[in-house]
């Protein structure tokens, strides 16, 4: 048997015919020599570890082709997000306006004014290309831009607290995505914590009683990923600004997501702006571009002119910046809020979360029948009513009134097995489809559907005889 089997594997092809064969020669146009070499050797050594042996030059081929075809797929892939989440961190978060996508690409394809003063031919200042717009919108003295929220916590309280000590609210040492934790931002920047109040209350006096020759700064989080409720108490910065001002002690207000308009006008629960902050009294503002705002990611920080500059000093500031794409999608995202009438229309954030739950309903009902026939008779397909979220930490008790399908096992045995190997038979389409599974039933919530069309033809890809033979 043994020498039955070596005889058969000597008949195996050279890498050199394989190479040779129509297929090798048109896939090392596409893909080049050495990844060809390398995919075809993979298939010659793989067909000799499993015994299993021809002389078809053409199928090592086709084999390796199939191989190289797989890798040159990307890690980073479009996929549809029905989980009733708009802004979903693992899913990239806010989707940029068509402005910002052009600009980003005009940024990409030519050299751009970055740090250059076109005026009088000198360096520039990269921050100046938004810092204007970001003063107009806040109402803010001066503006800088890092790149992220965290980074920007982070640069102010190394900046201003350094060896000194930073006043927060225990009821506001929060704890961020990717167990990332206020008190440990803090320790990276050196700044001493000084915790204050309780978990539920605290009051004025717990500040003034905290303040000394060592306070370096007084930090006020918005809460935006959870609430407190019942028997609470705390001091708002209208409140803290005063005081903050008396003993010469920077005032601090972390947003978190951060808005630019009163949410309210979209049907949304009220989130404090980064203009009443300002106003409120924060000497300095953080808050993010890519959750409410609708951006790239970027972490944004207005407030006193004379802080401003003392960020912008900091050694820690050119290790935070962002790249000249970002600036350009956040310049022209920006500039959206001019006209904040029209956001709904411009601004994919705002317009998800402003969308009707009518307008979904009639797309439910549209794709139900489609969907039907696809899954056949092993499935039960109902346009149901959803309760979406608006994701990012943002508004964590607001959910919107939405609409979508609820797709339910027929049998009345198996149905978690059915629902997971549809879940991942939905994933591997070659647009994957993301829904979540609950009370026995995979929901599609479709708020964030805007390509129907798209959606139907990926479709195509199911198969449902190879879901029955997968879900048996």
């Amino acid at each position: 048997m043994a020498k039955s089997q070596s005889v058969t594997l000597r008949t195996l092809p050279s890498v050199d015919e394989v190479l040779r064969t129509a297929v090798a020669v048109g896939a090392v146009e596409r893909f080049g020599r050495p990844a060809v070499v390398a995919a075809v050797r993979g298939t010659l050594v793989a067909a000799r570890a499993n015994g299993v042996a021809s002389d078809d030059a053409d199928r090592y081929a086709d084999a390796a082709l199939i191989q190289l075809e797989a890798q040159q797929q990307p890690n980073l892939r479009r996929v549809f997000n029905l989980t009733g989440t708009v802004l979903h961190t693992n899913l990239g978060r806010a989707l940029l306006a068509e402005v910002a996508i052009e600009a980003a690409q005009l940024a990409m394809r030519d050299a751009v004014a970055l740090e250059f003063d076109l005026g009088g031919g000198q360096r520039g200042d990269r921050d100046d290309l938004i810092r204007d717009l970001l003063c107009e919108l806040t109402g803010a003295e001066d503006a800088t831009v890092v790149n992220n929220n965290a980074a920007a916590v982070l640069l102010v309280l190394n900046t201003l607290a350094k060896g000194r000590e930073a006043i927060v609210s225990r009821g506001e040492l929060i704890e961020i995505g990717g167990a990332f934790r206020m008190p440990e931002i803090m320790n990276r920047a050196g700044a001493k914590l000084v915790e204050v109040g309780t978990t539920n209350r605290t009051h004025m006096k717990d500040y003034i009683g905290a303040i000394g020759s060592k306070t370096g700064l007084i930090l006020k989080v918005h809460t935006s990923n959870y609430r407190i409720e019942g028997f609470t108490k705390e001091v708002d910065a209208r409140e803290l600004g005063p005081l903050a001002r008396e003993r010469n002690v920077p005032l601090v207000f972390d947003l978190g997501s951060g808005t630019l308009v009163d949410l309210t006008r979209f049907g949304l629960g009220y989130e404090p702006t980064v203009k009443e902050a300002v106003a409120d009294g924060a000497d300095l503002v953080t808050f993010s571009g890519d959750k409410l705002l609708g951006g790239p990611q970027a972490g944004f920080i207005v407030g006193r002119k004379d802080l401003i500059a003392r960020l912008k000093n900091n050694p820690m500031k050119r290790a935070l910046r962002i790249d000249k794409i970002r600036l350009a999608a956040l310049e022209a995202t920006l500039r959206l809020y001019r006209d904040p009438d029209r956001l709904a229309e411009c601004l994919p954030t705002m317009r998800f979360l402003a969308r009707p739950k009518q307008e979904i309903e009639a797309v439910a009902a549209r794709l139900r029948p489609i969907l039907a026939e696809k899954l056949g008779a092993a499935f039960t397909i109902a346009v149901t009513a959803c309760a979406s979220q608006i994701g990012s930490g943002a508004l964590p008790l607001e959910t919107v009134p939405s609409a979508g399908l609820a797709i339910r096992p027929s049998g009345a045995r198996g149905g978690g097995r059915a629902l997971s190997a549809l879940s991942t038979a939905l994933r591997q389409l070659p647009v994957p489809v993301l829904g979540r599974i609950e009370a026995n039933a995979l929901i599609l919530d479709l708020r964030c559907l805007d390509d129907e069309d798209g959606f139907i033809i990926n479709l195509a890809s199911l198969n449902p005889a190879e879901k029955a033979g997968a879900l048996a």
